[in-house]
């Protein structure tokens, strides 16, 4: 179990360098956040007609209907908007684990070509998202829970989606397949180094907010408006950096997990037996 852990900090770790090395990944989250706000945004207003239309003609069975598939339309254009711009970048991060040079022109282009695959999967996604959310608002405490492990054992299921769409061509269940295959292999250290990026970014966020809270409200209390207003957007884009290389970093080391479990060397950012012979070992 220890081992485990050191290899998957080790692997943390040297994303990170990746990262350090080429800043512009973080651009693809950037870019998949502005397009899900507009979308979301654009997406509310016509959905609540439709949903408040179906509810007003009285139609039985016509207003649940409704919404169902407003709910899977909604997921779908959300899923599928995050996992374009995730494949794209896993594309990029993929070919400079090979010492390839990539831009993010490039990752963009792969992601185009899989749009078909991406949407294809989105869609098994959004719709058992859509169930489940459907499942979890009429049943008792106890379906909740059956529902709630149902999701996380297909999210588990399909954390190497992303890489394997922007590495291979393969339709959207065969990479969900293979994305299981591949997860067997590596679950312990995907879930080990994910938890790990998620808590360390939920720490060095907290410390953030809360020292941008006190800084503030002393500028505040001192007289120092402008002071005051300067600490608080400074603390605001503080965490969305924060959040931003999270994310990224999320994806980079799927990335990684999903080279090694398929076998391959450590490449030009990784120690060539730092998880190849874990996961050889259980072939």
């Amino acid at each position: 179990m220890f081992e485990r852990f050191s290899r998957s900090w080790r692997l943390v770790g040297q994303c990170w360098d990746l990262l350090v090395d080429d800043k512009a990944l973080l651009v693809f989250p950037v870019m998949s956040t502005a397009v899900t706000a507009i979308v979301a945004v654009s997406f509310a207003l016509p959905v609540w007609a439709i949903v408040h239309a179906a509810h007003a003609l009285a139609v039985p069975g016509m207003h649940r209907g409704t919404g169902f598939v407003g709910l899977v339309v909604f997921y779908l254009i959300m899923y599928s908007i995050g996992t374009f711009f995730n494949t794209a970048l896993a594309a990029v991060a993929l070919k400079r684990f090979d010492g390839i040079p990539a831009s993010v022109g490039d990752g963009l282009a792969i992601a185009w070509q899989r749009l078909p695959s991406i949407v294809g999967y989105c869609l098994v996604a959004a719709t058992v998202g859509a169930l489940l959310r459907m499942i979890e608002e009429r049943v008792d405490l106890i379906g909740r829970i059956i529902a709630g492990i149902f999701g996380v054992t297909f999210s588990i299921a399909t954390m190497l989606v992303v890489p394997i769409l922007a590495r291979e061509a393969l339709g959207p269940l065969e990479a969900i397949s293979e994305s299981v295959q591949l997860m067997k292999k590596s679950w312990g250290e995907n879930l080990i180094g994910n938890a790990g990026i998620s808590f360390v970014t939920s720490i060095f966020t907290v410390g953030i907010v809360l020292t941008g809270f006190i800084l503030t409200v002393m500028a505040f209390a001192g007289g120092h408006v402008a002071l005051g207003f300067l600490l608080a957007v400074l603390s605001v884009l503080c965490v969305t950096v924060s959040l931003l290389v999270s994310s990224t970093l999320h994806t980079i080391y799927t990335s990684a997990l999903y080279r090694f479990a398929r076998g391959e060397d450590g490449g030009r950012y990784f120690e060539r037996d730092l998880l190849g012979s874990a996961f050889s070992a259980r072939r």
